[in-house]
């Protein structure tokens, strides 16, 4: 891959993790003050825990995401970035024009996805 192209992803990647970092501050602040609420009806505790669990949900998967990009950045500076982590061959340009994070080829993500590898 011609460094052009992984300057721009770079760019993209850096602002994607600025981004979640950011994200990732804001549902932990919001966990923060929902596990401060005190309540008194049952339906307010039901829905407090509603809103903890789903902004755990939320924070889980940004924090997932967040290590995707961190990943991506380190397969930068090691060289490999661009190829899948799994066959070792080159992710599909589209693919990372799509998800530039992405740890694995189109078919190594089938199979991941469908827990073969």
């Amino acid at each position: 891959m011609d460094k052009k192209k992984v300057e721009a992803y770079k760019k993209r990647l850096l602002q994607r993790q600025e981004e979640l970092e950011r994200v990732v501050r804001k549902s932990e602040q919001a966990g923060r003050e929902a596990d401060e609420e005190v309540t008194q009806d049952i339906a307010d505790k039901a829905e407090n825990s509603y809103t903890k669990y789903f902004l755990s949900n939320r924070r889980d998967e940004n924090r997932r995401a967040l290590q995707l990009v961190t990943e991506a950045l380190e397969r930068m500076k090691t060289g490999s970035y661009g190829l899948c982590v799994a066959c070792h061959e080159e992710v599909e340009s589209k693919r990372l024009e799509a998800v530039p994070w992405a740890r694995h080829c189109i078919e190594c993500q089938e199979k991941q996805e469908q827990g073969l590898l």
